[in-house]
């Protein structure tokens, strides 16, 4: 390693890649800071969400049970079978902080009695309120699928940005100023080389 002789204007060069990565180490640390807040705040509407829609879940499950008994499944079933306007799932994207996540739209899902589809002459109360539970646990299922998707992919960016903000602070930034007290020390030996042989060929002119 003694044989290299490094310049000044490698050097220049070595101190403007530290100060860069440096500065991509600092903005990488911010995106992980905002994206852990962001996942944090999702993770808490998803928790509030799942619950939700468990309880939904259960009303409508009790709902149709109802209606089984008054109506019976033939009845249900025909019911079911006469519905127009099916739901329609559109699926947009939105962007948090870099990461691309789902926006997802809905229509036909809730709908009032009269636009169901089935006459209402033919139905009971029960089999309208149990279309009413199934209609608003679907809107949740719905809800649910958009936040868990978001806090999914803001972990897998999380990740990547943690591994990126490791790999810049305990190898890329150490290794470069390493590499640069090295070229430093070399080019101070180099100095009192210099000016050491300088000095002989004074005295041996002299």
């Amino acid at each position: 390693m003694t044989d290299i002789k490094p310049t000044r204007s490698e050097l220049i060069k070595l101190k403007n890649k530290i100060k860069l990565a440096q500065s991509g180490y600092k903005l990488l640390k911010k995106k992980r800071d905002g994206l852990i807040l962001e996942f944090f705040e999702i993770l808490k509407e998803t928790k509030s969400v799942r619950k939700e829609m468990t309880e939904k879940y259960k009303d409508a499950v009790k709902k149709i049970n109802i209606a089984r008994i008054i109506d019976g499944d033939i009845v249900i079933k025909s019911v079911s079978m006469a519905i127009k306007d099916k739901p329609v799932v559109d699926v947009e994207n939105k962007n948090i902080m870099g990461v691309v996540v789902p926006n997802i739209h809905s229509e036909h899902v809730k709908k009032e009695i009269l636009y169901r589809g089935y006459g209402l002459l033919n139905t009971s109360v029960a089999i309208n309120e149990a279309a009413t539970a199934y209609e608003e646990l679907l809107e949740y299922i719905i809800l649910t699928a958009e936040v868990e998707t978001s806090m999914m992919r803001l972990l897998e960016e999380i990740d990547k940005t943690k591994r990126r903000v490791n790999a810049l602070e305990f190898e890329v930034i150490p290794k470069l100023i390493s590499t640069k007290n090295f070229i430093e020390l070399r080019l101070e030996e180099q100095e009192r080389e210099t000016i050491f042989r300088s000095k002989r060929i004074k005295k041996k002119r002299v």
